[in-house]
C-alpha cells in the first residue's frame, strides 16, 4: 500500500509557502506538471482536496491547512532527529562520506574508485529522485551527488555547491527481442510511435519534457502506459511488447534487446555536485577524476554503446578532460 513519503510533505509545505503550484515546482526543483501530478497522488492518498485552484494560486482548503501544519512538525522533527543522530555518531576525523546517487550502472564503480583514494569511511545514498538528491548536499547532508540533470534545475538557486557535466549521456531504448526493429543496429524513434511505452512516474522522470517534445517534432505523441520506478520491471514489460529509454551501457537480457536511437535524438546531462564546504571540497579535481574513470570502466559494457562511443567524441569531451585530471596519489 502507497504511503505518505518526506518529499511529500515537502511539497505540500512548498505548495502553501508559495501560493502557486508553478512557484513551488521552481522552488523544488521539478516541471509543474510533475508537482501537480504528485499533488493528485498525495490527494487520493490523503482522500481530500488539499488546495483549491484559483486564477489567484493555490489556497489550502480546511484539511489542507490541517495537513499542512502537521507537515511542518514532522519536517521539523525530523530536521532535529537527524541533527541530534548525527551529534552522536560524529567523531573527529571518522565523519564518514556521503555519496548520493540515482540509480546509474557506474555508481559501484564510482565507489571503488573513492575507497582506493581516499581514506575515509564512505556511505552511499541511493534515491531515483535527482531533486532529491540536490537537496542532501545543499541541505549538506551529502558531500557528493551525481544524477541526470532534471528538468527545472536551472531555475535552482544554488550556494555553497559546485555543478559539472561529466558527459552528455545517449538516451537508447530496450525493446522485444521478437520485434522487428530488433534487427536494426539503430532505430528510428518515429518507428516506436506505435509501441505502449515505459517511463518514471512524472516526479521522477528527468527528461519527461524533452522526451516529449522530441516526440512531437517527429509527428506523435507517445503512448506512455506504465509508470515504473524499478528497471527490471521495466526491462520485462520492454520484453512483453513495450518500449523504454535505457542507460547506454544497458545489456540486454532475457526477450529483449538494447538499441541506439538513430541521430541522437535523446542525451541528457550527467551532473557531479560537490559540496564547496565539505571533504571533498579541496580536492575537487581529484574526484572528477574518479568519476570519470568510474565512468569510463563500464562504456565498454556494451560493444554498441562503445563503437557510439568512438564515433561521438563532442559528447564527452568533458569526461576526456577530466580523465586527464590527476588522481590522488595515495589514501588521505
Amino acid at each position: 500500500m502507497a504511503e505518505l513519503e518526506i518529499r511529500h510533505l515537502r511539497a505540500i509545505c512548498a505548495i502553501a509557502d508559495e501560493g502557486s503550484v508553478s512557484r513551488a515546482a521552481i522552488r523544488l526543483g521539478v516541471t509543474q506538471p510533475a508537482l501537480t501530478a504528485q499533488l493528485r497522488s498525495i490527494e487520493r492518498l490523503i482522500g481530500g482536496e488539499l488546495f483549491r485552484r484559483s486564477p489567484n494560486g493555490s489556497v489550502p482548503t480546511e484539511l489542507g491547512r490541517s495537513v499542512v501544519r502537521s507537515a511542518r512538525i514532522v519536517l521539523e522533527d525530523m530536521s532535529a532527529l537527524l541533527a541530534t543522530a548525527r551529534s552522536h555518531v560524529r567523531q573527529p576525523g571518522k565523519t564518514p562520506l556521503v555519496i548520493a546517487s540515482t540509480p546509474l550502472l557506474f555508481t559501484s564503480a564510482l565507489i571503488g574508485e573513492l575507497r582506493a583514494w581516499f581514506a575515509a569511511e564512505l556511505r552511499t545514498e541511493i534515491d531515483s529522485s535527482a531533486p532529491a538528491l540536490l537537496d542532501l548536499v545543499v541541505a549538506k547532508q551529502a558531500d557528493l551527488a551525481i544524477f541526470e540533470k532534471f528538468e527545472g534545475m536551472e531555475h535552482r538557486t544554488l550556494t555553497d555547491v559546485e555543478v559539472r557535466t561529466i558527459v552528455e549521456e545517449p538516451q537508447f531504448v530496450a525493446l522485444s527481442a521478437d520485434s522487428p526493429l530488433a534487427e536494426q543496429d539503430e532505430i528510428d524513434l518515429v518507428d516506436l510511435a506505435d509501441l505502449d511505452w515505459v517511463v518514471p512516474p512524472p516526479d521522477q522522470d528527468s527528461m519527461r519534457l524533452r522526451f516529449r517534445s522530441t516526440c512531437e517534432s517527429l509527428g506523435f505523441t507517445p503512448r506512455i502506459t506504465h509508470h515504473v520506478t524499478e528497471g527490471r520491471t521495466a526491462m520485462a514489460l520492454a520484453a512483453a511488447g513495450a518500449v523504454c529509454l535505457a542507460q547506454p551501457a544497458s545489456l540486454g537480457g532475457p526477450g529483449f534487446v538494447i538499441r541506439p536511437l538513430r541521430g541522437s535524438v535523446l542525451s541528457v546531462p550527467v551532473v557531479v555536485v560537490i559540496r564547496l564546504d565539505g571533504m571533498f571540497a579541496a580536492r575537487r579535481q581529484e574526484v572528477y577524476a574518479c568519476v570519470a574513470h568510474a565512468y569510463r570502466s563500464i562504456v565498454e559494457r556494451n560493444p554498441t554503446y562503445a563503437k557510439w562511443w568512438d564515433k561521438h567524441p563532442e559528447a564527452h569531451t568533458d569526461l576526456d578532460a577530466a580523465l586527464a585530471l590527476p588522481r590522488p596519489s595515495r589514501p588521505s
